[in-house]
């Protein structure tokens, strides 16, 4: 039970944006791969997916999707690319039943 309670709490945590620079500017980079991984996990949480079972469906490795929802460094397009066709796909099996 403490370890399903520790895994929930663990997973509202969420990468923060990079601080502007002195003239309000972000680090293009940086904002990205920020912007990219909260919008993949809100979508895996509206869909009720936990990390592991979404990594299976993209057909990538667990901790792949880890490290592109930590926002740190930029994912292949590739690794994107099969994100996203398990979240749309998830998403119509969710919508048909």
């Amino acid at each position: 039970m403490a370890t399903v309670i520790l895994t929930a709490e663990a997973d509202e945590w969420e990468p923060i944006m990079p601080e502007p620079d002195a003239d309000g500017n972000y680090p293009a980079v940086e904002a990205l791969c920020v912007s990219l991984a909260l919008d993949i996990i809100r979508h895996r949480r509206r869909l009720g997916l936990t990390k592991a079972e979404l990594a299976r469906r993209a057909g990538i490795r667990l901790e792949t999707l880890h490290r592109v929802e930590l926002g740190k460094d930029p994912p292949s397009i590739r690794t994107v690319e099969k994100i996203d066709r398990a979240l749309t796909q998830a998403e119509k099996q969710g919508k048909a039943k």
